[in-house]
């Protein structure tokens, strides 16, 4: 009893240690992403309408790079734990290659195809001298936003997330910092956003790559590597993780759409409900980046038990902080709403969603590090499968069924409802994974 009561205190200490630096780093990120977004609404209609029209794609490129960071983790730390040191860096120096070659390639393609896609999308040609002008620079930034996140995927496999942690802080203020004079300053506008963005992460990879250099974490020495093999392993993960990142934009689509129907009030408060929805989770958030390469490497040493006791431990700590914080919106929530909106119609509506759906939210951040875990343990098409499950079996039903019972406030009742059907069902699916890799071993 008390040797496991020792191995989970360490458990806990290890995963502490991973999990705060993301914390900082993510907050920093959104932080900075709000203060871009606040910049260009300065700017007028036609700046604001191009970037509006630009989110979906980056959406796409984002789900690129993430669906090979998660790839990254799961696989390379999956090799240190079984003590394959060598196989690790090589598939570092891959990664790396892949990435940058394959989204360069991508961006490319996004600029030959910029017509079709502006088109496809519906945008009015007012918006197309804009983007003309806009998404060279755009396309620049996306890149090396992801070349830095390969990075960052590469320390976090090797059990560093302190290094991105503080880069993405250091980031994220030199972006702020950089913004309003590009975009005012030297009035280069909306271009300006991107050049800022660009020199940022710029700056990243120029501290960051020696960094990963010195710590002998990538070797692109492959004459005793299977490639084919190795690219067969990354795409397996990397392939339904994409997609799985991918579904989040089309739920939400088809969420607007029906909340539509209740007015602009409505929208704009949802709008409002769920930038908060995401401060709430941040917490969770980090705990997705973190928790892999601590789950791949005992997966590689074949701590299967270990593995039990990290989950069940975040997942704890996820459902008591987050019913915290549920407690606390929902006694702020006359405060927050008014704070957060002056228009009394949509203060009103918020009201209720903050009242309402923080109280799922420990079963949804459950379900999200139900899908972190999975792809960790190479069960990637599980983890697209709970993925799909939450958005479309739980999430988009409950909603229409809430609306169309009880209106709009059935509505948040059916986020609530929906979001802890996903939790248990996520729960249920890891239990059955675990159970399957414990026969095994």
């Amino acid at each position: 009893m008390s040797s496991q009561v020792s191995s989970s205190a360490s458990l806990g200490k290890q995963l502490f240690s991973m999990t705060w630096p993301m914390l900082f780093g993510i907050l920093s990120l959104m932080s900075f992403q709000l203060v871009d977004s606040a910049f260009i609404g300065q700017l007028g209609v036609l700046p604001l309408a191009a970037q509006g029209f630009t989110l979906p794609i980056q959406m796409v490129v984002i789900g690129l790079q993430v669906g090979l960071g998660i790839a990254t983790t799961a696989i390379i730390a999956r090799a240190l734990g079984a003590g394959n040191i060598r196989y690790s860096r090589q598939l570092g120096g891959l990664v790396l290659m892949i990435g940058g070659v394959g989204i360069a390639l991508f961006c490319v393609l996004i600029w030959l195809l910029r017509e079709p896609i502006l088109l496809l999308l519906s945008a009015p040609e007012a918006v197309f001298p804009v983007v003309e002008s806009y998404w060279p620079h755009w396309l620049l930034s996306a890149w090396v936003g992801a070349f830095i996140y390969f990075y960052y995927s590469l320390c976090r496999a090797n059990g560093n997330t302190l290094l991105p942690g503080i880069m993405m802080v250091l980031t994220s203020v030199l972006n702020l910092l950089l913004d309003p004079i590009f975009i005012f300053t030297l009035g280069l506008g909306l271009n300006g956003a991107a050049m800022a963005t660009t020199v940022a992460f710029s700056v990243g990879v120029l501290v960051v790559a020696p960094l990963v250099k010195r710590r002998d974490w990538v070797t692109f020495d492959w004459k005793d590597l299977n490639v084919k093999e190795s690219l067969l392993s990354i795409g397996h993960i990397m392939g339904p993780a994409m997609i799985s990142q991918l579904l989040p934009p089309v739920s939400s689509m088809l969420a607007t759409k029906l909340i539509a129907g209740f007015g602009t009030a409505a929208v704009a408060a949802w709008a409002l409900g769920s930038r908060f929805e995401f401060f709430s989770i941040v917490v969770v958030l980090a705990l997705t980046m973190s928790m892999p390469p601590m789950v791949g490497r005992l997966l590689g040493a074949k701590e299967i038990k270990d593995i039990r006791q990290l989950v069940s431990l975040a997942c704890r700590f996820i459902l008591v902080f987050q019913f915290l914080v549920a407690i606390g919106t929902l006694l702020a929530s006359g405060f927050l709403s008014h704070l957060m909106a002056s228009d009394k119609a949509v203060s009103d509506i918020l009201n209720w969603h903050l009242m309402l759906v923080p109280i799922s939210l420990g079963a949804l951040g459950v379900c999200m590090l139900m899908v972190s875990v999975s792809n960790a343990l190479g069960r990637s098409y599980s983890a697209l499968t709970i993925s799909a499950l939450r958005l479309f079996a739980f999430f988009i039903p409950c909603l229409w069924i809430g609306a169309e019972l009880a209106g709009l406030k059935g509505l948040f009742i059916g986020v609530l409802v929906g979001n802890l059907l996903a939790g248990i069902c996520a729960w249920w699916m890891y239990q059955h994974i675990i159970e399957k890799l414990e026969k095994n071993d």
